[in-house]
């Protein structure tokens, strides 16, 4: 059976200036129907650029190479008019920050049935005053009290937690497939970030949502994911199980990324681990191996070129030579 969202070989180059910047280079993944993938890396790895790549929400000066298919059907060839169609109903997006992607001089409930309208009132299957029933009852589905009187605030008057609740409304308003959270809970303090968890983990069975969940948080990903993929400056250099990539992880980024996270067991008389060096600009990305000048295992033909993304164990896959010559 076919994924419902296969992303191939993705390479994203933006046009500046200072010549062609390489953001994500020869990304591949893939999600099921109902499946959470957790996409996890530092600011500026290509997380959210291939998000909006699977959009196709990229700016003019974005070039786009590779593959993304959704139900089979190739998104970067499809019409505008198709995608048109597609966003909103067939995938949503919930963005990081609702404060800039809500509009503030609209109310929230009319953004929400704005987002119905433009699925269904072409046709004139949906009225005014059925989308706008449908964006209190979706309020009412994402847990936000008294959603008739919430629904004719404005963001400003709402919580950072309430206004994030809105964005997820508007995401699930039209029932999509496939449901890209990008960053939801990094602006909101622990107690809600665990509220805004356990509600995408809610909706995920009751609409049989499939999820990609995009977090530089290793500890947010691995409570809601099925999979992880570690991406680091551009390239996906882990794949596999959340069990495995946090229990067996082999990518030594990854195994750097654990290391250096704190637990209850650390001793505090004990330096964290941290990881040499810094990530390299993206105009100038080493020719091998992207983790190469920081990784304290590597070997000669890590310098050459980018190794290929290898199957170690069933299922779980890392982007190094060293790990495969151990395997084989």
């Amino acid at each position: 059976m076919l994924p419902l969202l296969d992303v191939r070989n993705l390479t994203i180059e933006f046009v500046t200036a200072q010549g062609i910047l390489t953001a994500v280079r020869d990304v591949s993944f893939h999600i099921d129907a109902g499946e959470v993938l957790g996409l996890v890396g530092e600011s500026g790895s290509g997380k959210s650029v291939s998000a909006l790549a699977i959009l196709r929400l990229l700016p003019p000066q974005a070039r786009i190479s590779g593959s993304i298919r959704f139900r089979g059907d190739e998104l970067l060839t499809l019409p505008a008019e198709g995608m048109r169609h597609i966003r909103g109903a067939g995938i949503s997006m919930i963005f990081q920050e609702p404060m800039t992607a809500l509009n503030p001089v609209m109310r929230v409930g009319d953004q929400i049935a704005e987002a119905v309208l433009a699925h269904g009132a072409s046709d004139g299957s949906t009225s005014e005053s059925d989308a706008w029933r449908l964006a209190v009852e979706s309020l009412r589905t994402v847990a936000i009290a008294d959603a008739d009187r919430r629904a004719r605030d404005y963001p400003h008057q709402l919580s950072g937690g309430q206004r994030q609740r809105v964005m997820i409304a508007m995401a699930v308003v039209n029932r999509p497939s496939l449901l890209i959270a990008d960053e939801p809970t990094t602006a909101l303090d622990v107690t809600i970030q665990a509220q805004v968890l356990d509600l995408l983990a809610e909706l995920r069975e009751k609409f049989s949502l499939a999820m990609l969940f995009i977090s530089h948080d290793l500890a947010v990903v691995s409570q809601i994911s099925h999979r992880i993929g570690v991406m680091y400056a551009g390239s996906v250099v882990e794949m596999g199980i959340a069990r495995d990539v946090f229990l067996q992880p082999l990518h030594p980024y990854t195994r750097g990324l654990l290391n250096s996270v704190p637990t209850l067991r650390s001793a505090r008389a004990k330096p964290l681990q941290t990881i040499e060096g810094t990530v390299p600009p993206i105009a100038a990305l080493p020719l091998g191996c992207i983790f190469e000048p920081r990784c304290d295992r590597r070997i000669a033909s890590c310098s050459t070129a980018l190794p290929p993304l290898t199957e170690v164990s069933p299922g779980h896959f890392a982007r190094c030579p060293v790990v495969a010559q151990e395997v084989n």
